[in-house]
């Protein structure tokens, strides 16, 4: 069968019976009888119905139907003009509907209203209960067209009346603004609003008005009650004050900082006003209620943004022309026209001085806490506090102080000049430590120390006398401190501290490292005296602490014949062998006498607790010494060693 020519304007019907029919006789036909066929059939193409459809569609592209929108209607806007008499509010509410889809839409009307009549156009139109509210009261109405409507709602909403106060509630919708215009044939009344806001208030004769604006997506509460008369702000006015004051006096200036705090009796202040001395320049006042200031013939006058019928609280800041040194009368500020002042003086001295003599009137001595924050925060290492005296009157106070100068000097609050460490360490892992420290303090009660995990306290000493360390929140060693005076030439004293650590055993060959404490304080030198076993060979590595020989400590407190480094060393120390003589016996004197001690209060039955042990640190096997400068506070220091397991018969 030859198949007849097509054109693109056949059918769909004839093409698709022509390739069908084409179809079923080409599969027929016997294999050299297609090819002959095909041979003489030039111009001619058979291809199967989906893929003439494919290409069909990409000549005759179909247009793509535009997207439906994503709501058929909006409820855009709601305005209420509502009139209230009695038990309810009437009027009308005008519904602003956008419809995005052609044909009928449903759009629910608010909930909770009254709905005597419904129009459209001009024209009424009914209301239907929604889809979801069939047996319910919520309502909609159906819209034909595309565009914007206005739907017209004659309603009545209920005035709830509770406690002497009425309100109305407008329902929440969907709607992106609610305006709500109420009209009250009363006057008179204080009007507060939930949910939104007042833009318009007016009276009339026998009316009020009303304009309030609220988010359509809430509740917007309207709640107004009669306005009451208040004869309390036409009082005459009855105020207490309090003022404290405090003066700092400088090198080169004086500043003034007052804090002052009203309470109402009885009326209303609209302004308070203060005494200021001649000596004092007011910079600025500040306040939550302060609307302005004004310094007139020493009078500073302090306006609030509406009258104070409760309290209210402003602060002064100002300068003072005072010498620096010498007898100086403080000039005090003073509240005027109060009944009942309270508060206090306190003065402080900035930089190297202090107050000697004090000189009042009308004013008792007080502590920095009883003035408040403002004096208590204060760090100044001169100052004083004086409280008014109850009854005395404010006209009567008078402060006068003398100061004494003095040249400021380097002051050392607290430094360990130097520390000296001997380690010695055993093959297994076990450590040993003697740690010294020469402190120089004039501030601190504890020196803080924090020993490598695992170590256990075996004595502590304070300027070679046994002390029980305490121990901080994270676990750390508190070790009380000699308090000694300030400047460059300040004592030096001893802190001893002998412990027991633990670290990995040695093996054949390997690195280990020797982790020191940690302290609270600066080190400004460090020296290490390590002792090691003798089967290895130690050599350290490049880090903090570095490898020289042997040297006495520089700090008079560490000197070797004192501290007992001569153990082990001899061959390092020049001490001369009567010093050590005499310094042997000195501890053999200072033991028995410990001894005799003990054994005549337990006697007499006065020993309590373990009496402190004192250890000998065994100074044995080779060692070498390390330093280091400059350890920073909280900083754990550590020597980094390589070990070598010795051979046969090469031990030194």
């Amino acid at each position: 069968m030859k198949c007849s020519k097509f054109t693109p304007r056949h059918d769909a019907l004839s093409l698709l019976g022509v390739f069908t029919l084409t179809v079923a006789v080409l599969s027929t036909l016997p294999v050299s009888a297609h090819a002959q066929e095909s041979s003489h059939s030039s111009g001619w193409v058979v291809i199967p119905v989906g893929e003439y459809r494919i290409l069909r569609a990409k000549a005759y592209p179909v247009e793509r139907d535009p997207e439906p929108p994503p709501v058929d209607a909006t409820l855009t806007r709601v305005d209420y003009d509502l009139h209230i008499a009695g038990d309810l509010a009437a009027g009308r509410a005008s519904l602003t509907v956008d419809v995005l889809k052609d044909g009928w839409v449903r759009v629910p009307i608010p909930s909770g209203l009254l709905v005597r009549e419904a129009r459209l156009d001009g024209k009424p139109v009914s209301l239907v209960p929604s889809a979801a509210g069939k047996g319910g009261s919520l309502l909609s109405v159906l819209l034909s067209h595309a565009g914007r409507s206005t739907v017209l709602l004659d309603v009545n909403v209920p005035v709830v009346s509770t406690a002497g106060e009425e309100s109305i509630s407008l329902p929440s919708t969907e709607s992106g603004v609610t305006r709500a215009s109420v009209q009250l044939a009363r006057q008179d009344v204080d009007l507060r609003i939930g949910g939104g806001l007042l833009s318009e208030k007016s009276q009339t004769t026998g009316e009020t008005k009303w304009l309030a604006y609220g988010r359509g997506n809430e509740l917007l509460t309207l709640t107004w009650r009669k306005k009451t008369e208040d004869h309390h702000v036409d009082q005459p006015l009855r105020l207490r004050g309090s003022l404290t004051q405090l003066t700092s006096i400088g090198e080169d200036s004086t500043s003034i900082y007052a804090e002052v705090n009203l309470d109402i009796v009885q009326g209303a202040a609209r302004a308070v006003k203060l005494q200021v001395p001649d000596k004092i320049t007011v910079n600025q006042v500040s306040g939550a209620m302060v609307a302005d200031w004004e310094m007139k013939s020493g009078e500073l006058a302090v306006t609030f943004l509406e009258p104070l019928e409760q309290s209210a609280r402003f602060v002064i800041n100002g300068e003072a022309r005072l010498a620096r040194d010498g007898p100086i009368e403080i000039p005090l500020l003073r509240l005027l026209n109060t009944e009942r002042e309270s508060g206090g003086v306190a003065v402080e001295v900035l930089g190297a001085g202090e107050i000697k003599d004090l000189k009042s009137q009308g004013l008792e001595d007080a502590d920095a806490t009883d003035l408040g924050d403002m004096v208590a925060s204060r760090q100044s290492p001169s100052l004083v506090a004086f409280r008014v005296r109850p009854g005395g009157g404010g006209a009567a106070c008078m402060l006068s102080v003398n100061i004494a100068r003095y040249a400021q000097q380097a002051v050392l609050m607290a430094n360990i000049e130097e520390a000296r460490y001997q380690v010695l360490m055993s093959a297994d892992g076990k450590m040993l430590v003697r740690a010294r420290y020469a402190v120089r303090n004039n501030q601190r009660n504890f020196v803080k120390i924090t020993l490598p995990m695992g170590a256990t306290v075996w004595s502590a000493s304070l300027a070679g006398k046994p002390v029980r360390p305490g121990q901080s929140p994270d676990g750390s060693l508190l070790l009380p401190l000699e308090k000694t005076r300030g400047g460059e030439d300040a004592p030096a004293f001893e802190v001893e501290i002998l412990y027991l650590g633990k670290e990995a055993s040695w093996e054949e060959k390997g690195r280990a490292k020797v982790l020191l404490p940690a302290l609270d304080l600066p080190v400004s030198r460090t020296g290490l005296l390590l002792y090691y076993p003798p089967l290895f060979r130690v050599t350290p590595d490049l880090g903090t602490f570095r490898m020289q020989p042997y040297e006495n400590p520089t700090s008079a407190v560490l000197s070797l014949v004192s501290g007992g480094f001569v153990g082990g060393i001899a061959s390092a120390t020049s001490a001369p062998k009567q010093m050590l003589e005499e310094e042997r016996k000195d501890k053999r004197d200072a033991k028995q006498a410990l001894l005799d001690s003990f054994r005549a209060k337990s006697a007499g039955g006065k020993v309590t607790g373990i009496l402190p042990v004192n250890v000998q640190f065994p100074a044995f096997g080779p060692s070498m010494f390390l330093v280091s400068e400059l350890t920073g506070e909280n900083q754990a220091p550590a020597a980094e060693i390589s070990f070598q397991r010795e051979k046969k018969g090469g031990a030194r």
